[in-house]
């Protein structure tokens, strides 16, 4: 693109300028030859300093200019300055020190040639240095920005490599667990049973949150997830899932047993599971679940009666891995946004006094 600018002024040069248009239409000949030689070469990842040929190419080319205006370098100067922050963008401090010959060569040869007086010669002595100085500067920050690019992306690969191995090793030995325990159930009694019980919900929420840490690396590699959406009767969905908690917990249930939902259930029981279990870790008694419809949306609620959300955390609430403090809300309420926002709802917290309500919102199916 900056070849190609040069070649239109160039041609816009030649037709204000008659005296000088055939040098400058040879000039702008040779910026379209380099803007499609930039476009077209086959550039290889092997050798990422190969483009810097056209520089040299291009500081030529600059120099014929300043010759075709008769030895004006007002347009030469400006295109010094701009080949050199390309290069500094692309290319390491060795290549730009090593430009200093050509594009000195580039810009003070024509002067002489056309006979430029020692004030004008001199004008290299201070756009020069000022161009190598600013064109360290950006390769200095662009490098930084390059290695913080490669180590955020060896920490992203380090991270996903190992929630990937954490679900896996976690799924695979919990189902072992999970069939010894649904053995010993089926023969046991009394208090042996209740704590059965107990073992196996736990189990079900471990192998929920090995999903869940899935479900993480499946958004962040894909930006979607694949949904099995149907229609459930709302109450139905909201007591399976109570029955992943203990039952004494103070919860109450206001859903219309006529309402239904259209959702994937294991994705929603994530999300209320979620929305519950921060609610009765971090809220007071008692726990409300209500399910209403607003017009074509169907909005969950799961609000307590306690202090609410702490002000430092309002902001990044439903952030990747927020955290706060002794009231940290982890990944959870990331990844519910996120499930939510599968279905095409929204995820968000609303103030109550007391306490604090925890929405998700669902497309209401409509009739066919």
């Amino acid at each position: 693109m900056l070849f190609a600018l040069a070649a239109l002024l160039a041609l816009v040069g030649a037709g204000n300028d008659p005296d000088h248009a055939a040098r400058l239409q040879v000039v702008a000949f040779c910026d379209l030859v380099i803007a499609l030689i930039t476009m077209v070469a086959p550039w290889r990842p092997s050798r990422p300093n190969a483009p810097a040929l056209i520089g040299l190419a291009g500081f030529a080319v600059l120099g014929l200019s300043t010759w075709s205006f008769g030895g004006v370098a007002a347009g030469t100067g400006p295109f010094l300055v701009m080949l050199y922050a390309w290069s500094a963008l692309h290319f390491p401090r060795w290549i730009l020190l090593a430009y200093a010959v050509p594009a000195t060569l580039a810009y003070l040869l024509p002067l002489i040639i056309t006979g430029q007086s020692p004030l004008v010669l001199s004008s290299a002595a201070i756009l020069m240095p000022v161009t190598l100085s600013v064109s360290l500067l950006i390769e200095a920050q662009a490098r930084h920005l390059r290695d913080d690019r490669e180590r955020l992306a060896r920490v992203e690969r380090w991270r996903s490599a190992m929630m990937n191995t954490l679900a896996h090793d976690v799924r695979s030995p919990l189902s072992g667990v999970q069939i010894v325990l649904d053995e010993l159930r089926e023969d046991a009694t009394g208090v042996a049973a209740d704590m059965l019980d107990v073992a196996l919900r736990q189990a079900a929420r471990i192998h929920r949150l090995a999903d869940a840490l899935l479900d993480v690396q499946r958004i962040d590699s894909s930006g979607r997830l694949t949904l099995d959406r149907r229609e459930y009767p709302a109450l139905e969905l909201v007591q399976e899932a109570l029955g992943y908690l203990r039952p004494d917990e103070p919860i109450r249930v206001e859903i219309d047993p006529s309402a239904r939902l259209y959702v994937d259930k294991e994705r929603f029981e994530q999300i209320l599971i979620n929305f519950l279990t921060n609610a009765l870790r971090y809220g007071r008694p008692p726990v409300e679940v209500r399910i209403a419809r607003d017009g074509d949306v169907d909005r969950v609620e799961v609000r307590d009666h306690g202090p609410g959300v702490p002000e430092e955390l309002r902001d990044t609430l439903f952030g990747q891995f927020a955290v706060g403090g002794d009231q940290g809300v982890g990944l959870g309420l990331w990844i519910v946004r996120q499930l939510a926002r599968a279905h095409g709802g929204e995820a968000l917290a609303e103030s109550r006094d007391p306490g604090v309500a925890m929405v998700a919102t669902f497309p209401a199916r409509q009739p066919s």
